[in-house]
Parts: structure tokens; sequence; C-alpha cells
């Protein structure tokens, strides 16, 4: 279990960079749609930031703030030999939107990454997480980040921290 200390001192922590093709696995595959930042932006994550999953607050460009969860790290049940960063937002959208800005603020960790038996198994984990992620961000201390100042600054460069 990664130690609490290291993952809430780089708590809440703000992203931001263009939306990328990732593997083709989210919304095929898992029926839940994820968007990929570039290496770069995952290259610049805290280096004892803890691989899991995390909750928070995401916009697409200068649109609305949406509730999300993120994996952060090598999905052991796909093998990755890349660290990814897939950022599932709680919202339907009309169309993809590969080439936007994608504006991300985690706020809290719901758990470490682990490998699954099945497909199933997976998509239920995932199910579970975007549940207790609406729950957590329902709370007030992590409520207020999604009225934070980083979402209404300029949205033309890539930059992580705040």
């Amino acid at each position: 279990m990664p130690r609490a200390d290291c993952i809430m001192r780089h708590l809440p922590y703000f992203c931001r960079g263009q939306v990328v093709r990732g593997f083709g696995r989210g919304s095929k595959q898992l029926g839940i749609p994820t968007a990929n930042f570039p290496e770069q932006v995952v290259d610049n994550l805290p280096a004892d930031i803890s691989t899991g999953i995390y909750y928070g607050w995401a916009s697409v460009g200068s649109g609305d703030v949406h509730k999300m969860v993120v994996s952060i790290g090598w999905n052991p049940y796909y093998k990755n030999t890349k660290k990814s960063m897939e950022t599932h937002i709680m919202h339907i959208f009309k169309e993809d939107f590969y080439g936007e800005i994608l504006n991300v603020a985690i706020v809290g960790y719901l758990r470490p990454e682990k490998n699954f038996d099945s497909l199933e198994s997976l998509i239920s984990a995932i199910q579970g997480d975007i549940e207790e992620a609406k729950k957590q961000l329902d709370l007030p201390e992590h409520f207020k980040v999604k009225e934070d100042n980083f979402f209404q600054v300029s949205k033309s460069k890539i930059m992580n921290g705040h």
C-alpha cells in the first residue's frame, strides 16, 4: 500500500495537456471512454507520486468542469510498458475531442493499481471507483476545487503544476 503522506503532499495536483489517442481500449473494450495525456505530461508528474486510481475535476478546453477519475500507472491487466494517465470524465460528450486541451485537478486517491483476472472484474472495479469518486467529490473540501482559477486561465499551453 502506498504511503499516504507521499500521495497527499502532491494533492491537489493540477495539469493540462492536449488529448492524444490512447490504446483504443476505453470505449471499445471497457465501455468507459478515457482521455489520454501525451507522454510529456505523464513524464512531468512528481517522481514519487504513487500509481493508482485518483479522482478530481476535469474540463475540456474552456468547457464546463465535470467529475472525473484518472488512472496513473502501468495498467497491469494490459501489461503496459509505458506509464499512462487516462482520465474518465463523468459526462457524455457528443463527439471525440482529440487535440483539445484537457484540464485536470486531482484531489483524492482511491486505490493502488492492481491486476485483474478478467475483463469483467476490471470493469466492475472501475465502475466502483466511479461511484466512490462521485461521493467523495460532493464533500465540501473537494467540491471547492471545481471553482479553482486553474479552470479559468488561458488554455493555450501545456503545463504541469499550478
